[in-house]
């Protein structure tokens, strides 16, 4: 710790010796990625690697076209990556400004202004309203400090500092009320302070070098996909092996037909247009959720918010506006007003006889330190939120800030202080000194003797005022009680503060978001459960959850130290604590980190949304973090995979539901793919139980997957929203992506088409057809299906019927271009003797047409058949519940 400067400041030499010894005053910055390592990084995924394979085998079996098409697929999907990543990168290096900026501090002898970066342990930094705290400083001198430390602590209100406060070792930051803390906000006053740490040395540099370690916890859609992939991986050389033992076993099949027969048949189950459809349908989402004030800063969280189970959510400025708001005024006689609107929105004040008010909005005027402007078409505010929420409730009541700070010339002002628990100012109104005071209700009433009513000046009730304030106190607002006197002298105003007469109490709270308890009834609905966590106190945050509809008795809030205890005893104790409970108050940063862990080891996929460095360490650990984009700090934009551009709750669950339509999406896609690869397979396996040459050539199947059907893949990834995304349970963490409904369509609509491509292949071969030709009239028929199936794929479970036709455009006209793009090909030269291919007839390619389409009834069929299972479940789940 460095005390040893004196009030010139550390000399220039001096102060560049220890800028060399210790460094830069900035966080830890990670270098960015280049453009051509970030393209490289495309090609490190499970899903690029099948597309490998496949370009492995093409080469083996010397098919270059085959190849080529493959490494142009693996190319167009790298460099929509790059994209994608390299813009989030720029983005979130421009987000890079925590303690940038700059700082006055004394210098041989001089005040100076420099750089931030530049401030080194030992400076004599000076502090004024509206500064950002550039380092960790202990003060040696503040006059009327306050300071807006809520991006460490959570705490909503401005902590008022000095310089005579001792602080036990190991103290928590909100209760070391002789230092500031880098990136804190001074709301008004001013001071002066030795740095004691820069950098990374600081609190905010110790969370910001925690929270950037490496993450632990995964997006959703990697952990699902990964496994997904391992999965067809595996049943890929499954299939094969069986194959070629199927093969040996009933014999006649040289070497070569062998391996050519096996290549096709992993060629055809490799799901080649999955990564490219992938990688659109996040883009799509990407774009969607803009629309929706969600950034997305990785490609993969698209997906993230819709697979999210649990959400963590911060109080200030995400359920609650983050203006402290004054909602009700109690006069010492009982009377209530109720005072509408939000910070400093517009809003009324209800009740009779409200010029009552007159005298107690004044006294919140003149003892008051803060200004309120109207301006751009906006009012804008300064100060602190204490303050500026009087000059709101006296402009309700329809009064003049700026006629009667003329009307009563300001004599002496007396900061507000922690220790003396109130503040004031004495003015001249009407030629005589006039004491206008306000701070806690118990300092008030200690300086109370008389109180105001409707009949004058009577003596203090104090019993009464006393049950109004516990009352009041016990709803969680924060309460402000105001006191006047005339005193004979225009001096000395501490001397009079005695004898005042009591003119009543204001209760102000950060009031919730409108939205927000409507956001999380839909969430509810969705089977989203949501937690609030907060710093603020138990009484503050249970008044919030109330109102929300988090929880409604007080033993259903937990607390920090609550938690300390229970950690003492056992992790299970620990976890026992908190699984229940939705709200928790008065939490640490690294409390926070470890309820998020606790209930992802419950088996919850976590979203946590924060704004301060504060939330940083909970938001990495999340799998999903989620930052406000208004007031949030650079460091937790930096953590965070979204980021919520309006700061409001309720665009997370606009963000929930196109992440739920990303993942459907995803989906459909797969179920496409795999169908398509399981109909290839029977098709192979039915051929050789038959003992039939191949029905398809590798380049064939290729071409089918790649190009035929790859268009209709990409289109289906475009699917809006189907309208009951919000009101369906969310998937299971466990749920693997081939889960049961995946596995039926795959059934049912595998086994139609393979079993009708082997019949007409088989039926071709046995009139005696050029094999050629039948392979190319079962080629056809396979193209005809894709496009069967993809229209049928546009919902899991509704009638294509009941689909509007033309909400997917590009759907629409990728299934007639699908078709045309083959047909082109059979007349194209050099591209039909590659596919080995060639024209049919219109009545050949009609009665294919009409077999292809046994596949749509069968499925219209099969979705009947669900829908009907569906409400049976559900009428079951409400007859168990009643």
């Amino acid at each position: 710790m460095y005390i040893d400067a004196k009030e010139q400041g550390l000399s220039s030499v001096d102060a560049a010796q220890r800028l060399q010894e210790y460094g830069e005053n900035r966080l830890p910055s990670s270098k960015p990625s280049s453009l051509i390592l970030i393209f490289i990084k495309q090609f490190l995924s499970p899903f690029i690697y099948i597309l490998c394979v496949a370009a492995i085998v093409s080469f083996m079996v010397k098919q270059l076209p085959s190849a080529v098409f493959i490494i142009t697929v693996l190319f167009i999907n790298a460099i929509i990556g790059t994209i994608q990543e390299y813009s989030a990168q720029k983005s979130a290096h421009a987000l890079k400004q925590m303690i940038k900026g700059s700082a006055h501090v004394i210098r041989d002898g001089n005040a100076q202004t420099i750089n931030a970066e530049c401030v080194v342990p030992g400076d004599l930094l000076l502090l004024f309203s509206g500064d950002k705290v550039a380092a960790d400083i202990e003060l040696l001198a503040a006059q009327d400090l306050a300071v807006d430390e809520s991006m460490l602590t959570g705490e909503s209100l401005a902590v008022a500092k000095n310089t005579h406060t001792k602080v036990k070792k190991g103290a928590p930051i909100s209760d070391q009320f002789n230092r500031c803390f880098a990136g804190s906000i001074v709301t008004h006053g001013r001071a002066q302070g030795i740095v004691i740490n820069t950098g990374l040395n600081t609190e905010i540099g110790n969370i910001a070098t925690h929270v950037s370690a490496q993450r632990i916890s995964e997006p959703p859609l990697l952990i699902r996909m990964r496994k997904f992939t391992y999965k067809v991986a595996f049943a890929i050389i499954i299939s094969i092996l069986m194959l070629i033992f199927l093969m040996l076993l009933i014999g006649g099949y040289e070497t070569d037909i062998m391996v050519m027969m096996a290549i096709g048949l992993a060629v055809s189950t490799i799901p080649e247009g999955l990564p490219a459809a992938l990688t659109v349908a996040l883009a799509i989402g990407m774009r969607r959720m803009v629309k929706h004030h969600v950034i997305i800063r990785k490609l993969v969280a698209v997906e993230a918010l819709g697979s999210c189970t649990f959400i963590c959510s911060d109080k200030t400025g995400t359920l609650t506006v983050n203006e402290l708001t004054i909602q009700q005024v109690v006069l010492p006689e009982g009377d209530i007003y109720k005072v509408s609107g939000q910070g400093v929105a517009d809003g009324t004040i209800e009740g009779e006889n409200i010029m009552q008010l007159r005298e107690l909005c004044i006294t919140g005027v003149l003892a008051n330190e803060s200004h309120l402007d109207y301006s751009g078409g906006e009012w804008a505010s300064d100060g602190d939120i204490v303050d500026i929420a009087f000059l709101v409730l006296a402009k309700k009541l329809g009064l003049s800030v700026s006629d009667i700070r003329k009307q009563q010339k300001q004599l002496e002002i007396i900061p507000y202080e922690s220790e003396k628990a109130f503040g004031g100012s004495l003015n001249l109104n009407q030629e005589q000194p006039c004491l206008y005071v306000k701070g806690s209700p118990e300092k008030m009433l200690e300086l109370s003797t008389h109180m105001h009513s409707p009949s004058g000046t009577i003596p203090i009730d104090h019993k009464k005022i006393q049950a109004q304030f516990e009352q009041l106190a016990g709803k969680g607002f924060r309460i402000i009680a105001l006191a006047i006197r005339q005193i004979p002298t225009a001096k000395n105003a501490l001397d009079h503060l005695e004898g005042m007469t009591f003119l009543g109490m204001v209760a102000m709270i950060d009031p919730v978001r409108p939205e927000a308890k409507e956001a999380i009834k839909k969430c509810q609905t969705g089977g989203i459960e949501v937690a609030m966590l907060t710093g603020d106190h138990p009484a503050t945050a249970l008044a919030i959850a109330i109102e929300l509809g988090l929880a409604s008795l007080q033993s259903q809030v937990v607390t920090g130290p609550m938690i300390k205890e229970a950690q003492k005893i056992s992790t299970q104790n620990f976890d026992d604590l908190i699984r229940s409970v939705r709200v928790f108050a008065r939490i640490e940063p690294t409390q926070k980190e470890m309820i998020v862990d606790s209930f992802m080891r419950a088996g919850h996929f976590v979203a946590v949304t924060g704004d301060g460095v504060n939330d940083a360490p909970a938001m990495r650990r999340a799998n999903a973090g989620i930052a406000m984009g208004k007031k949030g700090t650079d460091v937790a934009k930096e953590v965070a995979d979204l980021i919520i551009t309006d700061d409001n709750f309720s665009s997370i669950v606009n963000g929930i539901e196109q992440g739920r339509i990303v993942y459907n999406n995803i989906r459909k896609v797969i179920a496409l793919l795999i169908a398509t690869g399981f109909s290839a397979l029977l098709l192979f396996f039915l051929t050789v139980l038959s003992g039939l040459p191949m029905p398809l050539t590798a380049i064939q199947l290729l071409w089918l997957n790649l190009i035929a059907n790859g268009v209709q893949d990409v289109a289906l990834a475009f699917e809006p929203k189907e309208g009951n995304e919000l009101t369906e349970p969310p998937r299971k963490p466990s749920e693997p992506i081939f889960e049961r409904g995946i596995i039926e369509h795959v059934v049912v609509n595998g086994t139609v088409m393979g079993v009708l491509a082997f019949t007409t292949f088989f039926y071709l071969i046995k009139m005696e057809t050029d094999l050629h030709n039948a392979r190319n009239m079962t080629l056809m028929l396979m193209v005809l299906f894709g496009n069967i199936h993809v229209l049928s794929s546009r919902s899991e479970k509704k009638s294509l019927f009941s689909l509007p036709l033309f909400s997917n455009p590009f759907l629409i006209l990728a299934v007639p271009i699908a078709q045309l793009i083959h047909i082109g090909a059979m007349y194209t030269p050099v591209l039909n003797n590659v596919l080995q291919i060639q024209p049919i007839t219109v009545a050949q390619w009609g009665g294919l047409l009409s077999v292809a389409c046994t596949l749509f009834f069968a499925e219209e069929v099969h979705k009947y058949f669900l829908r009907k299972k569906t409400v049976r479940n559900k009428n079951q789940q409400k007859s168990s519940r009643s």
